[in-house]
């Protein structure tokens, strides 16, 4: 099937071509705007068939060299490769680097901002003096289809243009990609969205805890192919102790604020059966204002991951 791309309502285009389904949002001078859809457009054209002619390379572990071609698979690689020291391959990083690579196109005079939202992993652009609010929907389980009205979301982030955030990306064992560890949703801010996204799946790898009520199976035998092989993947997570969720998450915050401390994400909010941990930026003034316990319900954004 080739590419297609349909105009959705609110001025958006929906781009979809086998696996990738992207949706563009952007304000500001209407000919710069239609100019930067039509360039996202046709990038997108090729971009699976790029990643297809190097799929063998970007399902192997990264390692230390790699001889990748394409901008995004190159991409790719150097978001998962400060990952090595564990099993990780750039698929990690696929659906940041995708839309990271069509963000280019809205970065021109007269758009003000713009988002490319590729499954929830979200690439940013933001003018001068520009901002938006990122929802947060931390559990698909409560996801309806049928329900037409507005999300409840669970918090929101208000970004802006002077901070270092151009990517959200979020992951965890109920999303559309394995998981290793049992967090509802780790959703990470970090300068890029292949960094986010990169990040974002070593962090929700490590919201785990030993429990008899978590079922896992060999990745291989979930979906033919996976670049994780016979690893085990988390695929149903029974209702835990209290304590456990505690420190399942304690561990994936522990390992959030490592690569803080590192400079390779800037905030992370996780969570785990009704329970959170929120890994404040390491600046003066917090990035994530959420609606979680604790903290005060902020406006609904305008985006969500």
């Amino acid at each position: 099937m080739p590419a297609e791309r349909i105009q959705l309502d609110g001025g958006r285009w929906h781009f979809s071509h086998g696996p990738i389904d992207i949706v563009a949002q952007a304000e500001g001078d209407a000919a710069a705007v239609g100019a930067s859809h039509e360039a996202a457009w046709q990038r997108f054209i090729p971009l699976l068939d790029e990643l297809v002619a190097e799929l063998a390379q970007l399902r192997q572990p990264v390692g230390a060299a790699h001889t990748l071609r394409g901008p995004v698979a190159q991409r790719m690689w150097a978001a998962c490769a400060p990952f090595r020291a564990s099993f990780i391959t750039p698929m990690a990083a696929v659906a940041g680097a995708v839309a990271q690579e069509l963000i280019a196109c809205y970065q021109r005079p007269g758009v003000t901002r713009a988002w490319l939202n590729n499954g929830g992993d979200i690439a940013l652009h933001l003018a001068p003096d520009a901002s938006v609010r990122v929802g947060v929907f931390a559990d698909l389980a409560r996801f309806d289809p049928r329900d037409r009205g507005d999300l409840p979301l669970d918090g929101a982030f208000e970004l802006t243009a002077d901070q270092p955030v151009r990517g959200v990306a979020t992951s965890g064992w109920r999303g559309r990609s394995f998981s290793l560890g049992i967090a509802d949703s780790v959703t990470v801010l970090a300068a890029t969205a292949a960094q986010a996204d990169a990040a974002a799946t070593v962090i929700a790898n490590a919201v785990d805890v030993d429990d008899a009520g978590i079922t896992r199976r060999p990745a291989n035998e979930c979906k033919d192919q996976s670049d994780l092989g016979a690893i085990p993947v988390t695929v149903d997570v029974a209702p835990l102790a209290s304590a456990q969720v505690r420190r399942a998450l304690d561990a994936g915050a522990e390992r959030a604020a490592a690569l803080q401390r590192e400079g390779l994400i800037w905030s992370a909010v996780l969570a785990c059966q009704g329970q959170w941990r929120i890994v404040d930026p390491l600046c003066s003034s917090p990035a994530a204002d959420p609606a979680l316990p604790g903290r005060p319900a902020h406006a609904v954004g305008s985006v969500f991951a």
